[in-house]
């Protein structure tokens, strides 16, 4: 009998296995040791000892995963520069020109829009209309907006490592959707009960797994991205220190904890988790998905953004611990230092407000945020953390994505460049 003829889901598997190893093969990372979970002051318990051992080491001697994101592709340096905020509550996305900080323009984008998401080829910017059930694109070259496209639930997007493949993160599903990148049709899916809420996303070094956070669920996923199969689940626990009243969720269950954005650190040894329920960052060990210890930020802990030089990651503190918050509550940004764990320092939003999602301009030196609950976009000097100004736009604002991006290459969300 002949053997089967291969699907494209069996090329699929075999091309992101590949990648793996290509990507493992380039990249040294120290070797990570199993370690127990235990919580007290930050900045942090029982770090593991490999982790240790690389904080001891001269930041020169270090691996930093996000190196290539200090220069830009030569093909990407002329590209239109722009803001792109998609405002869910008002269902359009807004126009800002970075160099004059204001607003050029605004269009409609049906159906709740979420996050503006760089492809992998860093050709295509992605609007991705949630409830509407469809993904548009822009020209990131030009500004010109495409024809959208039919996508079941898309809440966020990634890519697989060789960019083989889109992976649309259904919230309302629980589910992964691996799709064409450029046509989006759908290739494989993969059902994820116990991950509800299921929201951000972030690569190991070598890119053999990926770690999404479960909003609803106050946990963590872990996926083998050459079997493309669950490989585990982390309940987060409640550090000491902030409340442990359980929160009514979305989907009406009860939970402590709500994850949302996730970042390798810069020298690949370990995963930051913002918990808005809790206030901070939970330190994860990802290859054993176990907790390291967790570092206190601030109210409503959010979104995660390493510098290009991988010194600091800045942690947005959206004000409010509610899914529908206040305005001009105490907002902030807190600036941590991966090879110690301390915050560094906390910029307040003067006056109050609530800095969301976003990501760093093309040099680093301005930091952009969304104000969800304040329907504004805030500017940060990251030198003196001074705000530089913030911009009115549609209420609503969620991922905006700052364009041309430096990198090789985009995992996905509002710029996870490598």
């Amino acid at each position: 009998m002949p053997a089967p003829r291969p699907t494209r889901v069996d090329f699929l598997v075999r091309r992101v296995a590949v990648a793996a190893v290509v990507v493992a093969a380039a990249i040294a990372v120290s070797a990570w040791s199993r370690g127990t979970s235990a919580h007290q002051a930050p900045p942090r318990t029982h770090p593991l000892d490999s982790v240790a051992a690389t904080n001891r080491m001269p930041r020169s001697r270090r691996v930093n995963v996000y190196a290539h994101t200090t220069s830009m592709r030569a093909d990407i340096a002329n590209d239109l520069a722009r803001v792109y905020v998609p405002s869910g509550i008002s269902n359009v996305l807004t126009v800002i020109d970075p160099a004059t900080r204001q607003v050029i323009g605004t269009f409609p984008s049906g159906g709740t829009p979420q996050h503006i998401v760089p492809s992998y080829d860093m050709r295509t910017l992605w609007i991705l209309n949630n409830k509407g059930d469809t993904v548009t694109p822009i020209d990131a070259r030009t500004g010109r907006v495409g024809t959208p496209i039919p996508v079941n639930d898309p809440y966020n997007m990634y890519f697989t490592p060789d960019g083989s493949a889109a992976i649309v993160v259904a919230e309302l599903h629980s589910r992964l959707d691996f799709r064409d990148p450029h046509t989006m049709a759908l290739e494989q899916s993969l059902s994820i009960p116990r991950c509800r809420g299921i929201n951000h996303a972030d690569y190991s070094a070598d890119g053999s797994y990926l770690l999404i956070t479960c909003e609803y669920s106050g946990a963590l996923a872990k996926i083998d991205m050459k079997t493309l199969r669950v490989a585990g689940y982390l309940r987060l626990t409640s550090p000491p220190g902030p409340s442990h009243v359980a929160m009514r969720m979305p989907d009406q269950s009860l939970s402590q904890s709500m994850p949302q954005d996730i970042r390798l650190s810069p020298d690949g040894t370990r995963f930051y988790v913002a918990d808005m329920m809790q206030g901070g960052v939970y330190v994860i060990d990802g290859a054993s998905l176990t907790e390291l210890g967790f570092v206190p930020t601030g109210i409503g802990a959010h979104s995660i953004t390493p510098s290009r030089d991988g010194t600091r990651l800045y942690i947005a503190n959206r004000g409010s611990i509610q899914i529908k918050g206040p305005p001009h509550g105490q907002g902030s940004v807190s600036v941590l230092d991966p090879s110690s764990d301390a915050v560094l320092a906390t910029w307040s939003i003067p006056g109050g407000g609530s800095p969301d999602m976003g990501n760093l301009n093309a040099n680093g030196k301005e930091l952009w945020l969304s104000g969800r609950f304040d329907s504004e976009v805030y500017v940060i000097d990251t030198t003196t953390g001074r705000l530089i100004t913030r911009i009115p736009v549609a209420p609503g604002p969620h991922g905006l994505t700052d364009w041309p991006q430096p990198g090789r290459y985009s995992l996905g969300h509002t710029g996870n460049m490598r």
